[in-house]
């Protein structure tokens, strides 16, 4: 049975103590923490940038899995990489050449992500997938937290884990959007290894972090 990987988005905590909030969620069980980076262009909302996942480095010693909403992203791998980022994850729409910012990537010995957008097919990315380490479901359209899981991309996983196991690859499947107790099972079941939740993580069982990522790992 493949180990199921917790990755809170930080996205839906308090951003007035973040560190303390890292720290809370390292304490708690927490794989790695999901960096959620908006720039307001290719998705309609700001976050963070390379600054604040710098102060943020020190408070945890757990992966920072950096998803990069931002476009043209290649420019900005360096500022990410050198704040702190582990995995990187782009959007293929969001660079001019995947190829060329894949390897630019790993020239930081960083991690590769791949993330699709709801509409995005495996195929716009099946000839890379031999080159990176994890696969980013959207299963939500990206900009905002809170969302309602889509149901149509269990189908999207599905299709994604054949294709892993028939060519004997090892990238992570991670899915984001909407992630909750009662959709966790389904996500799992279809192939991921990696669930991505925040409010989830943060709101539910009054806050009970712990409890929260035990139950989407273990439900």
């Amino acid at each position: 049975m493949k180990k199921i990987k917790i990755s809170p988005s930080i996205l839906s905590g308090d951003f007035s103590q973040l560190g303390s909030e890292i720290q809370k969620l390292e304490k708690a069980g927490a794989d790695m923490i999901h960096v959620d980076v908006m720039d307001g262009h290719f998705v309609p909302n700001l976050t963070i940038g390379p600054p604040v996942i710098k102060a943020l480095r020190k408070h945890s010693k757990l992966p920072f899995d950096v998803h990069l909403m931002i476009s043209p992203v290649h420019k900005y791998i360096k500022n990410f990489a050198d704040a702190g980022a582990d995995i990187i994850t782009i959007h293929p729409e969001a660079t001019e050449n995947l190829g060329d910012t894949i390897k630019h990537i790993k020239s930081f010995n960083k991690k590769v992500g791949l993330s699709l957008n709801p509409d995005t097919q495996i195929d716009v990315i099946k000839d890379f997938l031999n080159e990176i380490n994890l696969v980013l479901i959207m299963s939500v359209h990206p900009g905002f937290g809170g969302q309602k899981f889509i149901p149509d991309v269990l189908k999207k996983i599905k299709d994604l884990d054949q294709i892993k196991k028939q060519k004997n690859m090892n990238f992570d499947i991670e899915v984001d959007g909407g992630i909750n107790f009662n959709n966790s099972k389904l996500v799992k079941e279809a192939g991921a290894n990696i669930l991505v939740s925040g409010t989830t993580i943060f709101k539910d069982n009054e806050g009970n972090i712990k409890k929260n990522i035990e139950i989407l790992k273990t439900n």
